[in-house]
């Protein structure tokens, strides 16, 4: 039989992309007369930008952060051969908020899908608990590996117990003669060794261990304890080697160099079972209970050491009945003295050691590997199968690989550039804080979605230019030349609020806490011109960016006034020129016109009055009653605009229209929960692709820019910044749309 594995693989050093190779090789293994080639059709999840060398299994890569690319690899799973589908889940290896990427791939499956759950929260989000589930509801088997998981799977994630079974980590075949000549090998013939193993994060808890070693070390100088495993890299990325070095400074304190060896080092499996086979005893002192699984100490069972380790779920299932030794979290005392009666007593040592060999022959990849296709053997046959749903309001399937090339070439150090012509900067133009708010709010959303490192270079320049063109009393210049000379006192209120609606999202969805606190300390600098705001798109934008400061400080009682009484503002402007048959803000439909209804549906999130969410809803169903003509989305153009008793303008339609009204329709679809609201977002979306007046797409496929927008002579070829961010924030939004669509109500 054939199985299709999706999971991470070698040579990208993962956990699961290791756990996945082990179980495909044990797997085709017990299939007499064939090889992995043959059987196994290996989907690798990979990074965004990474190309890899894969063996000849892997036939089909998804870049885990691509939306389409998991479309893609449903299709080639279903036109494969495969009999059954297996999924590796662990929420950090799959793209979107929780991994919800894997969900458009596992509703089109039309083969039996089985999945192995790695990770089992016990207080899971909302999100996350959603995610389980539907994984759960579509998967025809799941697999886990402690009968704790099973519960947690029947009782927080309320699935199906006939779908869930018991299958433990397997781990290699260890060869417990060996353990003498490894020692020679690595010239550990007169040491004890201790051995932990792992990507070295904070909650691992060495320290407990480095506390309790030298009260052992006086008595046994043979001890050696090697930690073993590089910083795990979102360590590395968010604090460096700090908690490397704070170990190493323990060791240095206790005076420990010649008992305490630290291997920086993502080792091959080879070298992990000939350190495990030398290893005396391993440790796992990690510093809470929620641990539904560790490979780690799966193999240390498996190689026959003497295990001792806090009680962390897994632990306290996998060493009972005597296969280990627990011990209380950060109590290095009470491991002292466990070490010391081990090392003083090595029959009693030897003991642990053989009742954990002996049970770890049970978790050897052989027999794990039958267990596993004895189940793939029973989905080979006619299963009733999920309903696939057949139409989805939004198709990503057409939608151009998103690239920021043309991003990239249009900002330098200063910032990003106002104009290009065609596809080129032109410098002359100099910069604008509009453009740069909006490169702000599009690079922390490409980052978000995509995780792309590279934008993190991109940000701190974008806040950078917002930082330099604040005045002392908090409002912004807008224009700076190339040579960085200042071409305006003050900016417009408009620039003000949508460099205002940038920093809100900046610390709604901070990288990182430094910019969150810069974005910060620029907003409440500014909150002091809030007053002078009487444009009603300034206000719009500003609002904007109030509701997305107030998601994260949702206490701030000064901002929260601020909120209402701008909305008060709007609220007033709609009073004084809306009529029933013409619900709107101004006398005149002129630009921007999504961020108005926009505004109010996010402040009704925070003030909750319903008289802003009933004005919200009446402008946005006018607006799209205005806009939406033929089946496809017309704009009010800047040639002519739309006054009452007038025509629409057709002419000048620009690309920041079609950004406004996407933003729109997504926010309703957050709050009204109805299906419509997405196909109206999709629709906006195509005005991009070509589903225009003019039938012309406006996306350049080749550069990653967007052209200007529709005049009456044709499309304008220039460009700018302004339309190449607008698309690509988009884009992007559209994505975070269609993920959303999986966990909303579809009302008819």
């Amino acid at each position: 039989m054939k199985v299709a594995y999706i999971s991470t693989y070698p040579p990208r050093k993962c956990g699961i992309g290791t756990f996945n190779n082990n179980l495909v090789h044990a797997v085709s293994a017990n299939l007499k007369d064939t090889s992995v080639e043959e059987e196994a059709i290996v989907v690798a999840l990979d990074e965004n930008i990474t190309e890899r060398e894969y063996p000849k299994e892997v036939k089909h890569v998804i870049r885990s952060n691509h939306q389409k690319d998991y479309i893609q690899a449903a299709r080639f799973i279903n036109f494969s051969g495969a009999d059954v589908c297996v999924l590796q889940h662990e929420f950090g290896i799959l793209g979107g908020d929780q991994g919800v990427y894997i969900l458009p791939l596992i509703k089109r499956l039309q083969i039996p899908l089985v999945v192995t759950f790695h990770t089992i929260l016990k207080n899971p989000s909302y999100l996350q608990k959603t995610v389980i589930r539907e994984i759960g509801a579509t998967a025809s088997k799941i697999t886990v590996m402690s009968n704790l998981a099973v519960n947690f799977l029947r009782n927080i994630y309320d699935l199906p117990p006939e779908k869930i079974h018991l299958i433990e980590h397997g781990v290699p075949d260890f060869d417990g003669s060996a353990g003498n000549k490894l020692k020679e090998k690595y010239g550990f013939e007169d040491r004890k060794i201790i051995l932990t193993f792992g990507l070295l994060v904070r909650n691992k808890g060495i320290e407990t261990a480095l506390h309790a070693l030298p009260k052992v070390i006086e008595k046994h100088p043979e001890v050696l304890y090697i930690i073993l495993g590089k910083t795990h890299p979102e360590v590395i990325r968010i604090s460096g080697e700090e908690y490397r070095q704070y170990l190493k400074m323990l060791v240095k304190k206790y005076k420990l160099q010649d008992h305490v060896f630290f291997y920086d080092q993502f080792v091959s499996e080879t070298e992990l079972v000939e350190y495990l086979t030398i290893s005396d005893l391993y440790f796992t002192p990690y510093l809470t209970r929620e641990q539904i699984t560790s490979g780690t100490l799966s193999y240390a069972i498996g190689a026959g050491s003497c295990v001792l380790s806090t009680p962390y779920w897994h632990a306290e299932e996998l060493l009972g009945n005597g296969r280990g030794i627990l011990f209380g979290f950060k109590d290095h005392v009470m491991l002292s003295v466990i070490l010391l009666d081990l090392l003083d007593h090595p029959g009693k040592l030897q003991k642990y050691r053989k009742k954990a060999f002996e049970y770890g022959k049970r978790l050897r990849w052989p027999r794990i590997g039958k267990q596993y296709l004895q189940l793939y053997r029973k989905l080979s046959k006619p299963v009733e199968l999920p309903h696939v749903p057949k139409e989805e309001a939004i198709d990503i399937t057409v939608m151009p690989t998103l690239i920021l090339d043309h991003v990239y070439r249009l900002t330098d150090d200063t910032g990003i550039v106002r104009q290009a012509r065609y596809g080129i900067p032109q410098l002359k133009g100099g910069y604008s804080i509009n453009d740069n708010a909006r490169a702000l709010l599009m690079a922390v959303m490409y980052y978000n979605q995509r995780k792309e490192r590279r934008l993190l270079d991109y940000i701190p320049r974008y806040l950078s230019y917002i930082e330099y063109m604040q005045n002392w009393d908090g409002t912004f210049r807008n224009y700076l030349s190339f040579n960085r000379n200042f071409r305006d006192q003050c900016g417009t209120e408009d620039a003000f609020g949508r460099t205002i609606w940038a920093l809100g999202y900046l610390i709604r969805h901070k990288p990182n806490d430094s910019y969150k606190q810069t974005g910060k300390k620029i907003f409440l600098k500014s909150v002091g011109q809030f007053e002078n705001l009487h444009s009603v798109r300034g206000i719009a934008n500003t609002i904007i960016g109030i509701s997305l400061f107030l998601m994260e400080f949702q206490e701030n009682e000064t901002i929260t006034q601020w909120l209402i009484t701008l909305t008060g503002r709007l609220k007033e402007s709609f009073h004084t020129y809306a009529t029933e048959e013409r619900p709107w803000f101004e006398n005149k439909m002129t630009y921007d016109n999504g961020i108005l209804p926009l505004a109010m549906l996010l402040a009704y999130n925070v003030v909750e009055d319903e008289e802003v969410l009933r004005m919200g809803k009446k402008s946005m169903d006018f607006l799209t009653m205005v806009s939406f003509r033929d089946n496809y989305f017309t704009p009010v153009g800047s040639r002519g605009w739309l006054s009452p008793g007038t025509e629409i303008s057709e002419y000048n339609q620009k690309s920041t229209e079609a950004m406004g009204m996407i933003l729109l329709y997504h926010q309703a679809f957050k709050l009204f929960k109805n299906h419509r609201y997405l196909e109206r977002l999709f629709n906006c979306y195509l005005w991009f692709l070509g589903e225009n007046q003019l039938n012309v797409p406006l996306y350049d496929h080749e550069s990653g820019g967007c052209y200007q927008g529709l005049t009456f002579k044709g499309v304008s070829k220039n460009e700018g910044t302004e339309s190449t961010l607008a698309y690509i924030i988009a884009h992007l939004s559209v994505l975070e749309a269609y993920e959303e669509e999986y966990f909303q109500i579809k009302n008819p």
